[in-house]
């Protein structure tokens, strides 16, 4: 009975406090009599600064952010959302959304997150843009977004307001610069919305076009910049020689000049792998019979002057059951499953919820150390790519260190890992807990496991002059608390050559913290690639081109786009109009060109 009385105490005190921080999105939405209503949509709220014990359907996954939930984040909840990528969100300042993001979102002091998954992130998309109002009705647990005339002339002022920051940074710190075409555009934004103002019945229409020609100087603000790498992850699902080369133009005219290809993942190779033959385990992805399309990869790529590197996932091992094919790894090798605490016992190898239901394979075990590493050899002996980009280099994810079952969360509760750590401590980690001065060891004691790994890699790849990146969790506590991944290490150690990390969100802002937060952690020699995750997440084009701004006023050594099967042609469109090769402009008859 005291249990539930601190509950509702607890829930009572959040919404008290939530309401005191973002007051106006808790108010009935009243528009003014200027003002024209063109969407009101309302949806269910699933929980409001969840917490496990309250929002029991969200416990095991980040953000405590369930399936086809609707979930509100305050201050109240903490610094940011800790959400994964397969959600959407909106910031809201006020009553208005100032900003939609795609996961991990920073909460502002002055306002809130809403974020949604499944259903509720399509209710988002249809029916949330910059600018709309938001309403929050906590007595019935619903949220309304109204998208009304100010909602247009809001979005449209924003946009050109962004765009000239930008081309002020660029002016300011670039001599040649040329801002003409984006002059000519944000003039014409300006324009419309004047015509929006004056006019309140066509305001969409016209703060529309505001907001299209606003685009349309932003695809130009950002210049060449011919230093930098610029690539882009792929999945291989193309079975010929021509479809492969297809691509290859396509990626080539976008101004792309490196591919990570996806080589080893799902426990399989696209190339036939005497390895993988040595072991037991399927030869080749049967998908790629009797073809090997990492040759004719490297081959065409290098003909068109785009470098290869190898895209392989380390410790995970697919998301197919191991009893649906004698020969995939874990149905040929069951020692060599990861396990959680909470299933260290279990009679059946686990997967992770959190991660596509997924499998991993133990990083402590050295058998299978030794067989990631001989795979990797062969490939570098056998293909002799551009370099190893190592994905999946870490333990699968847990809750965080704030929730209650933190430790029954966490992986790494092996057979042989126990041994050895009993060995070594004297005692069996299944009995420690999180708030154990063990704990420490325990944690340590794992994430070396991971940071030998890269060690031997690193070392291997050097011997072979061939570069080795890494993908990386760019929040540096977070990823050692949750994933054991000791990133920080790799760069003092200078075990690799660069980082590739991941940024799941569309927000800019989030970018740079991110982005941020990589560099006070790393070493000068360490090179850096931001990993833009906007395409994946279908986010709007402005949305790409700010991340990149944010990448370009960090000076940061490439960009990387994720991934080619969502980079559509109005995402190569606006990136090969300035960004990814030089912005042309006419004077006369005479063209021009920045290089």
């Amino acid at each position: 009975m005291e249990r539930i009385y601190r509950i509702v105490l607890s829930i009572f005190i959040m919404l008290f406090c939530v309401k005191a921080t973002a007051q106006d999105v808790f108010s009935p939405y009243e528009p003014n009599k200027h003002e024209v209503i063109f969407n009101q949509s309302t949806f269910r709220v699933d929980s409001i600064d969840p917490q496990a014990v309250t929002n029991i359907k969200g416990a095991n996954y980040p953000g405590l952010r369930g399936a086809n939930q609707l979930v509100v984040y305050t201050p109240m909840f903490g610094f940011r959302t800790n959400t994964n990528e397969f959600g959407t969100e909106a910031v809201i300042t006020g009553d208005t959304v100032s900003s939609l993001s795609g996961a991990d979102s920073l909460i502002p002091s002055d306002g809130l997150v809403i974020s949604g998954h499944g259903s509720a992130k399509k209710w988002i998309n249809e029916n949330v843009m910059v600018g709309s109002k938001i309403y929050i009705d906590t007595e019935n647990k619903t949220i309304t977004s109204y998208i009304t005339s100010e909602t247009f002339l809001y979005s449209a002022r924003a946009r050109i307001g962004e765009v000239q920051d930008m081309m002020a940074y660029y002016a300011q710190n670039q001599q040649s610069y040329n801002y003409r075409k984006t002059q000519q555009n944000i003039d014409r934004a300006r324009d419309f919305i004047q015509r929006a103002e004056r006019n309140g019945e066509n305001s969409q229409r016209f703060a529309s076009k505001a907001i299209e020609y606003a685009d349309a100087a932003m695809a130009t603000v950002i210049p060449y910049n011919a230093y930098e790498l610029k690539g882009v992850w792929i999945r291989p699902t193309y079975h010929s020689i021509e479809e492969i080369t297809s691509v290859l133009n396509r990626i080539a005219a976008s101004g792309i000049n490196n591919v990570f290809l996806e080589t080893y993942y799902h426990g399989q190779t696209i190339f036939p792998s005497k390895i993988m033959e040595q072991y037991g385990f399927i030869k080749q992805n049967p998908e790629f019979a009797e073809f090997d399309p990492l040759r004719v990869w490297i081959n065409e790529a290098h003909k068109r002057g785009i470098k290869i590197h190898i895209w392989f996932e380390s410790f995970y091992v697919g998301n197919k059951p191991p009893e649906t094919n004698p020969n995939y790894i874990l149905a040929v090798k069951p020692e060599w499953a990861n396990y959680q605490k909470r299933n260290a016992d279990s009679e059946t190898i686990p997967y992770s919820v959190s991660e596509h239901n997924g499998y991993f394979i133990d990083p402590a075990n050295p058998e299978v150390q030794d067989f990631l590493s001989n795979l990797i050899n062969e490939i570098i002996l056998k293909y002799r790519p551009d370099g190893i980009n190592l994905d999946y280099i870490r333990y699968p994810q847990s809750l965080a260190p704030n929730y209650s079952n933190y430790d029954m969360s966490n992986w790494g509760y092996t057979k042989f890992a126990r041994e050895e750590f009993s060995q070594m401590y004297g005692i069996d980690p299944i009995d420690i807990a999180a708030t154990d001065p063990m704990w420490y060891h325990w944690k340590n004691y794992r994430a070396k496991k991971v940071t030998d790994f890269v060690a031997k890699i690193g070392q291997l790849c050097r011997d072979n002059n061939i570069s080795i990146t890494a993908v990386i969790f760019p929040n540096r506590e977070m990823a050692m608390d949750t994933k054991m991944q000791d990133w920080r290490t790799w760069s003092m150690m200078n075990y690799v050559d660069g980082f590739t990390p991941l940024f799941l969100t569309c927000d800019d802002k989030t970018a740079m913290n991110l982005i941020g937060n990589v560099i006070r952690n790393k070493t000068s020699k360490t090179k850096l690639y931001a990993g833009l995750f906007i395409t994946f997440m279908n986010g709007s084009n402005a949305d790409l081109i700010k991340q990149i701004h944010a990448a370009r006023q960090y000076c940061l050594n490439g960009l990387i786009i994720f991934d080619y099967a969502h980079m559509n042609d109005e995402y190569v469109s606006v990136l090969t109009q300035s960004i990814f090769k030089p912005l042309y402009y006419e004077t006369g008859r005479e063209r021009r060109g920045r290089r």
